[in-house]
């Protein structure tokens, strides 16, 4: 089964980049590669450059800047092939941004 790994940390701007991220994230994706279990995922730039869409009645409204007000933004997300959640729970609690941020574990709905 799939599960979606979603990274959400305070990340508006490469100065709230921790020392060593980078190298950590190129870590984790490398072991989750080696080891058959990732299928996808990125990095999405900081929130400013967010965008929000909604349609009411008919009219597209566009607002600048994420939906929800949070401390912590959707920063990036990987795509997981695990036998199971506790197998996507055990890849997640290694994703870095886990230490600071939190990691939310979604499995994927494979349509049609």
């Amino acid at each position: 089964m799939q599960y979606v790994a979603l990274i959400w940390e305070k990340w508006d701007s490469e100065e709230d980049v921790k020392p060593g991220e980078f190298a950590r994230y190129t870590a984790f994706t490398r072991e989750a590669s080696e080891a058959g279990v990732l299928r996808g995922g990125s990095a999405l730039h900081p929130v400013s450059a967010t965008s929000t869409v909604r349609l009411r009645d008919d009219e597209v409204l566009m607002t600048d800047g994420p939906f929800v007000e949070s401390k912590e933004q959707l920063s990036g997300y990987y795509v997981l092939e695990c036998d199971d959640l506790d197998e996507a729970i055990s890849w997640a609690a290694r994703i870095p941004g886990a230490r600071h941020g939190a990691i939310e574990v979604r499995p994927l709905l494979v349509g049609p």
